[in-house]
């Protein structure tokens, strides 16, 4: 009681250390120094890796805003005061649209269809001239940001207006926008940065299968952000484990259905065995990626599967702290696994390049997303439904 009453008298903020702040400048400085030395080694190589790292911390963006416009389009209640944890992820889609100008500028290295002429001559690529071409390519690229990002700056002017009783009323367009959006433009966005590396496979489940790993790895970084919150002691009275046992079984949720959309994509391609479409597997079986396919397997489905289950494995700061760290790198692994067959397409290369990039957009990430939180209360203690969440309580 006592501490219920010191945390509702004091404003919970997030403070970044100087150390903190110097370890992330060192963080995009390294990343600086991979790509730049990998450009003159192996652009191809520099290219793959920047395209990982760009697309794996743009989803947990997006992720951080799909999961604030879900709430508000539900009214939920329990989620408010871990609610401000996914706005600061969201935060760093600015820097996003700015990194996916400079890899438009480098995206001839690494997609066969940027030079129309080994398109021609091939009747399944002459189809899909139209849309595979750098002037649509960037058009997309530009208008999904866009959207994107004034979706974003809609949302976030309203939401951390906290002091606005017609709060809910006002966010639900906006969310509603987004959301429907997102179905769209995420789908085209991973075609367009992924599927297209090899222009003549395509999957119709493919966009799904992106969305799966994004919501689960974003719902894994906002469960590391709480922990660390709490490990300070900076939202205790307000965040409790029950807020820890929700967010673990939506985290066990999207673990099993990033399974079944997984299985669904390999047994539909392996069913109707069309080379088209089984040359993406075939790749990926091949040589020394049989590993890195198993590993996800293991490690991104079964390990975190059984990890979960049990009820007190959802209220264990200790064991949700391991589980999110996996599978925030498994999903990592992920992206690379999708990605780097087009580099090397039986051997596994994973060095500086890889690590020093990966480190940069690190680095980035959190620097826009902690100066977000830094910025901002942790806790809306406006909100209508800040009493709710402050005493959620899970019954089972």
């Amino acid at each position: 009681m006592k501490q219920e009453m010191i945390n509702n008298n004091t404003k919970p903020e997030w403070i970044i250390s100087s150390k903190a702040k110097n370890l992330f400048v060192s963080f995009m400085f390294i990343g600086v120094v991979a790509f730049g030395f990998t450009m003159i080694t192996d652009s191809l190589r520099a290219w793959s890796s920047f395209l990982v790292s760009f697309f794996f911390f743009t989803s947990l963006a997006l992720g951080g805003l799909f999961f604030v416009a879900l709430q508000f389009l539900t009214n939920a209640g329990w989620s408010v005061n871990i609610r401000r944890y996914a706005e600061a992820m969201s935060s760093f889609l600015p820097w996003a649209f700015g990194l996916s100008i400079v890899f438009f500028l480098g995206a001839k290295n690494i997609y066969i269809w940027f030079d129309a002429s080994n398109m021609i001559g091939d009747h399944a690529l002459e189809g899909k001239i139209s849309y595979l071409n750098p002037t649509s390519f960037f058009i997309r690229l530009v208008l999904f940001f866009s959207a994107w990002i004034v979706l974003q700056k809609w949302i976030m002017k309203i939401t951390l207006a906290d002091k606005a009783k017609d709060m809910y009323k006002k966010v639900v367009k906006p969310s509603v926008i987004f959301l429907i959006v997102f179905a769209l433009s995420y789908s085209l966005f991973s075609v367009d940065l992924l599927m297209s590396l090899n222009p003549h496979w395509y999957s119709t489940i493919f966009g799904v299968y992106n969305f799966a790993g994004l919501f689960q790895s974003t719902l894994a970084f906002i469960i590391l952000f709480v922990l660390y919150a709490l490990k300070k002691s900076w939202i205790k009275g307000y965040v409790s484990e029950n807020h820890l046992h929700d967010l673990g079984k939506l985290l066990f949720g999207f673990t099993t259905f990033w399974a079944y959309i997984a299985f669904s994509q390999f047994m539909l391609i392996w069913y109707a065995n069309i080379p088209e479409e089984t040359i993406y597997f075939l790749d990926r079986f091949n040589g020394e990626w049989i590993w890195v396919s198993i590993a996800l397997l293991v490690f991104k489905f079964i390990v975190p599967f059984i990890a979960l289950l049990p009820q007190w494995a959802k209220r264990n700061p200790s064991h949700l702290c391991a589980v999110s760290f996996l599978i925030l790198f498994m999903q990592f692994i992920d992206v690379y696994w999708m990605v780097y067959p087009h580099y090397s397409k039986s051997v596994i290369k994973f060095s500086f390049a890889e690590v020093g990039i990966f480190l940069g957009f690190l680095g980035l990430f959190l620097y826009t997303s902690t100066k977000f939180l830094e910025k901002h209360s942790l806790i809306p203690k406006d909100d209508p439904f800040h009493d709710e969440s402050t005493s959620h309580e899970v019954v089972y």
